[in-house]
């Protein structure tokens, strides 16, 4: 039977459909990832097109009618996050969030956990000041979010002792398979991990997304998260986020 439900979302992708429709990607508070049609959006005179775009956080009202896609019969802003979409940088490193968002969560199941961890990771970026020059890949916001979400999943790295023997001797290396870190007697060509890697990786799972910037992860402890991230979703999801750059 078709029914309207009204719920927060973020619109994580938008496709054109036919002469003045869109298809969309949201991620819902109460029901997960949905697909859905906003019919009329790209006209002119359209009443909510506009509060329809990747990164919007909004107030959706979706009718759930017999199709795989609901329609969205009425929208309403909670935050544009228009400063993401109007700076590269912003916009470089949201588009690889919102990525890790469609690659994570597939199915049509409520993850509070991760709705909140993606409408805080949009607040941060949109207040942090801009890292120029930097890599976005490398973003100690975006790398924050990612290991989050990879712990709402079910696939945090272990990061506390060593995975194979319960050593609490330093942590050298990566075992993708294994999911977590291995000391030096049980290293059998992990991915190599430095002592300044390991402690930011632990700060940014048990530190908020708004303070990683203030974390003071180094070069190297940013380049050893990002690997590990990548590591992670390479095995456990077989795939690579097509917005990070080689």
């Amino acid at each position: 039977m078709a029914r309207s439900t009204t719920s927060e979302a973020v619109v994580l992708r938008s496709f054109r459909l036919g002469e003045a429709d869109r298809i969309l990607h949201v991620y819902t508070e109460d029901r997960g990832r949905v697909g859905a049609v906003a019919k009329g959006v790209r006209r002119t005179k359209s009443r909510f097109g506009a509060r329809l775009e990747p990164f919007s956080h909004v107030e959706l009202v979706l009718h759930q009618g017999r199709g795989d896609l609901d329609t969205v019969t009425g929208a309403s802003l909670v935050r544009s996050h228009d400063r993401i979409r109007s700076e590269p940088y912003r916009l470089q490193v949201g588009m690889i969030g919102l990525e890790a968002m469609l690659k994570l969560f597939t199915e049509q199941e409520a993850n509070e956990k991760a709705f909140l961890a993606l409408t805080r990771f949009l607040d941060a970026l949109d207040e942090a000041p801009l890292q120029r020059g930097s890599r976005a890949a490398l973003d100690p916001i975006v790398l924050s979010f990612q290991l989050k979400l990879l712990w709402v999943s079910g696939y945090m790295p272990h990061l506390e002792t060593c995975v194979e023997c319960g050593s609490a001797e330093p942590l050298v290396a990566f075992l993708p398979a294994a999911g977590g870190g291995a000391c030096g007697g049980c290293d059998r060509g992990g991915i190599a991990l430095s002592p300044e890697g390991v402690h930011g990786m632990r700060v940014l799972l048990h530190t908020p997304i708004a303070a990683a910037m203030t974390a003071g992860l180094g070069e190297r402890a940013r380049r050893d998260a990002h690997a590990v991230v990548t590591a992670s979703y390479e095995h456990h999801g077989g795939f690579r986020l097509k917005t990070v750059s080689a």
